[in-house]
């Protein structure tokens, strides 16, 4: 019973037509797009209407020519790219015909442009930064590449990073800076940075999870970083210098693995005077619960106290008994109450957080 908590999940759409496990979600940043991958080996575009509760239909399926598993799928800042990851170790780089990278009007159908090809097998995230310019990947090679995007699809390796010592599960950008995080196999996070005069290098090692962390997510502001981990465990990380975070909170809400976490900028509703409004946290994962969390800052915390947070919504068995792989705040303006998951079951469900 969840009579305690002031909002609730409420399901605002039911997506089928994934033939296998779906893996991943991505909502497009500046046009009403919702992407999915699957083991199908395809992704499958929802478009949705812009009013408070949207209806989604299908606008496309891309049969993404990928010979295994698409594992992980990302949207460039500005909507206009997007980028698959697959088992079969390529990433591949989409766009619409006739569309410029700045050119959101174009109505042709979406084309592979550029397959970018190093890692050694099966590629597990991938992620753009906030500039758009850099692409970063990661795979079961155990390495984090980093590519830089030139124009007409061209992306060049920029580095090769190989500080963790098993499978590479997640890589994930700062909001507003050049960071790039990356989860593992190995229990552990990574952060990088790039050296102007020498090439990308790990500046800090974040350990605390007891097992494989699957999840990373950037707070929206960039002080924190939430990690979801096979422990069952949402870790949340705090920025106490330019170069080193520390863990200051954990939250334990899961009863089984938590394989996705994700930090929205929420709707601030009433907060205490004095605090800032931090945004909202969800967390899913094999246990089929679906967890948020509201997280505020009293403006002159000390730098290493943890963020106030409250439980606000909880819901069992979002995709019945199956195992839900990805949770996904919408980030578009107008929509921040929305969330998108998908599951072994191979359907993605839109739920929208509601107050009771």
């Amino acid at each position: 019973m969840n009579v305690d908590l002031p909002y609730k999940l409420e399901q605002a759409a039911e997506l089928t037509g994934h033939d296998d496990r779906a893996w991943h979600v991505a909502w497009n940043p500046s046009a009403p797009l919702l992407a999915t991958c699957s083991a199908d080996k395809s992704v499958r575009l929802y478009a949705y209407s812009s009013d408070p509760s949207p209806s989604f239909v299908l606008h496309t399926s891309i049969p993404t020519g990928h010979t295994k598993t698409v594992r992980s799928i990302a949207w460039s800042p500005s909507g206009s790219t997007l980028a698959t990851a697959s088992f079969d170790a390529n990433i591949g780089i989409w766009r619409r015909e006739g569309q410029d990278e700045d050119d959101g009007e174009a109505r042709g159908e979406w084309e592979c442009v550029s397959i970018l090809e190093g890692h050694e097998t099966e590629c597990k995230s991938v992620d753009w930064s906030p500039s758009g310019t850099l692409l970063a990947s990661c795979s079961r090679d155990k390495t984090v590449w980093v590519w830089e995007a030139h124009p007409d699809a061209d992306f060049e390796c920029m580095g090769v990073l190989m500080e963790h010592t098993q499978d590479v599960k997640c890589v994930a950008w700062h909001p507003r800076e050049e960071i790039l995080a990356s989860a593992s196999y190995d229990d552990t996070i990574k952060l990088y940075l790039d050296d102007p005069s020498e090439d990308w290098f790990c500046f800090a090692t974040l350990t605390g999870h007891a097992s494989t962390v699957w999840s990373i997510a950037w707070a929206p502001g960039g002080r924190y970083l939430a990690s979801a981990s096979d422990d069952r465990t949402v870790r949340v990380w705090k920025r106490v210098a330019e170069h080193k975070f520390e863990c200051v909170l954990v939250l334990e809400e899961h009863g089984r693995t938590v394989y996705s976490v994700s930090w929205g900028v929420g709707k601030s509703g009433e907060t205490d005077g004095g605090n800032e409004f931090l945004g909202w946290v969800a967390s899913t994962g094999s246990d089929g619960r679906i967890n948020v969390w509201e997280f505020e800052e009293s403006l002159d915390a000390p730098s290493s106290s943890p963020p106030r947070h409250k439980l606000i919504a909880r819901l069992e068995d979002a995709h019945g008994d199956s195992d839900v792989n990805s949770i996904v705040w919408c980030p578009r303006k107008g929509h921040e109450d929305l969330l998108a998951t998908v599951g072994d079951d191979g359907v993605a469900k839109v739920w929208k957080l509601a107050i009771i």
